[in-house]
């Protein structure tokens, strides 16, 4: 696998190294102290890279805790398993239990957007490891999402029937070149939050070779391979850990719709939606995001969004 490049070559905050864990080594973003026994673990989604909470690593570093985000299995310079079923949603999630324990930490929370939301939810679920906080930013609960999808919601989820088809997904995508970092620029509330070397990092990202084939995996395993039925049929018991979910409400992949419910599936639930702005949550309004994480993480009454606090640089 060719090396691309790494956040800590756009934030010297954050070291990147590798941390070998279920059989698999891992290209980890690490920020704060590291030996400190509090992580904080932060998953990407799809089609992202760790370089997605960058934002968030600082000041979660501020907090105390010892801050991973890890490319998940065919992400970045991780490893890249080419089988579709290595993909598998009990493979991911022992990733992530491998990961926390190579940590070697006595209190673990957990952040998650998008694909690594879907995830956290199982994993809390099916309490693999031990977390105190978690933290969702706009994907569903499994069972809430079910409850909820209407036709709005199907018509938004249209590409993951799409990523079923074998091969053809990866050469229409492919075919744009460098183009998924612009894409998630094009697709953002506030494009001005995305830097030209982020943008490129997502690009070169989507562009090794069998790159994308990896990230729609994750859809193919979940969906026509099982995955998502497996789960289903253990059924959701209620989550025990307090949970922040903190979404964007011009989503473009999911309704504001699938949230209503999740109280009934999480004992302590709180949620703070963001009017005007998009899927990346946490990429588009740093500073709103950060407060809430901030002030859950700290058991202080997490904040609504201010637009006002929103002109001001993450940084």
């Amino acid at each position: 696998m060719s090396v691309m490049s790494t956040t800590s070559a756009i934030d010297d905050r954050i070291s990147t190294e590798f941390v070998t864990a279920n059989g698999l080594r891992f290209e980890v973003d690490m920020c704060g102290d590291q030996s400190s026994k509090k992580l904080a673990i932060c998953l990407h989604g799809f089609p992202e890279h760790s370089v997605s909470w960058r934002n968030q690593l600082p000041m979660l570093a501020e907090l105390g805790y010892k801050v991973w985000a890890p490319n998940l299995r065919g992400y970045g310079n991780s490893s890249m398993p080419s089988d579709q079923k290595d993909y598998a949603i009990e493979n991911l999630m022992a990733d992530v239990a491998a990961l926390i324990d190579a940590a070697e930490c006595e209190e673990t929370i957990l952040l998650a957007h998008d694909w690594g939301a879907v995830i956290a939810w199982y994993f809390a679920i099916r309490e693999i490891r031990p977390l105190s906080k978690l933290v969702i930013c706009n994907v569903p609960h499994p069972a809430a999402g079910r409850e909820a999808a209407g036709w709005a919601q199907l018509k938004k989820s249209w590409y993951i029937f799409f990523f079923q088809i074998p091969r053809l997904p990866e050469w229409l995508i492919g075919r744009r070149g460098n183009a998924m970092g612009e894409m998630i620029k094009a697709s953002s509330a506030r494009p001005e939050m995305y830097s030209q070397e982020v943008i490129n990092l997502y690009s070169q990202n989507a562009a090794r070779p069998g790159g994308l084939t990896a990230m729609i995996n994750y859809y193919r395993e979940l969906v026509f391979g099982g995955g998502a039925k497996r789960q289903k049929d253990q059924g959701f018991p209620i989550i025990e850990t307090p949970t922040l979910m903190c979404w964007g409400e011009d989503d473009m992949a999911l309704t504001k719709e699938t949230t209503y419910g999740t109280d009934k599936w999480v004992r302590d639930f709180t949620i703070r939606y963001l009017p005007r702005i998009s899927h990346w949550v946490q990429q588009d309004a740093p500073i709103e995001v950060n407060a809430m994480i901030k002030a859950f993480l700290n058991g202080d009454p997490v904040p609504n969004m201010t637009w006002e606090v929103s002109l001001v640089d993450p940084d």
